[in-house]
């Protein structure tokens, strides 16, 4: 299972702008979007022994930045969902991965989509690491 929560149909606001009910409708459409998407699946994969959720989210998730208010709040929540579900699940045969991505993806630039792809399919392939970031290494320039 692949779960990637912006439909593009919620706004961003930056911190000063968000309102209890901007942050609650980002965090129903993402985190509660990925609790009831990933209960859907999860229960026949801990019963086959073997399966993957994977989670994508934006960088606020793994670095707050005041221009993202609302939607922080919610990829911090999702991204704690993610790790805790990760823990959880390993030892039942189930991995969880989370690749937290640049807003930046464009065809034909180096934030191809199918770079993305690659990156997801990495993080699925070789399981070691429950997380990682579009493009990898891109926290040591946004941390600074």
């Amino acid at each position: 299972m692949e779960f990637s929560p912006h439909s593009g149909n919620v706004t961003t606001t930056s911190v000063l702008e968000t309102t209890d009910e901007s942050a609650l409708q980002f965090f129903n459409t993402v985190v509660i979007g990925a609790i009831n998407t990933a209960r859907q699946v999860f229960p026949e994969m801990i019963e086959r022994g073997e399966g993957a959720l994977l989670f994508t989210s934006d960088l606020s998730a793994m670095s707050p930045s005041s221009m993202f208010g609302n939607s922080g709040i919610a990829m911090s929540g999702l991204r704690n969902y993610i790790l805790s579900l990760h823990e959880r699940l390993l030892p039942l045969g189930v991995f969880v991965g989370h690749l937290s991505i640049s807003p930046l993806i464009k065809q034909g630039t180096s934030f191809d989509p199918d770079q993305v792809a690659e990156a997801w399919y990495n993080l699925y392939d070789k399981r070691t690491e429950v997380e990682d970031t579009f493009p990898k290494g891109i926290m040591q320039f946004i941390n600074k």
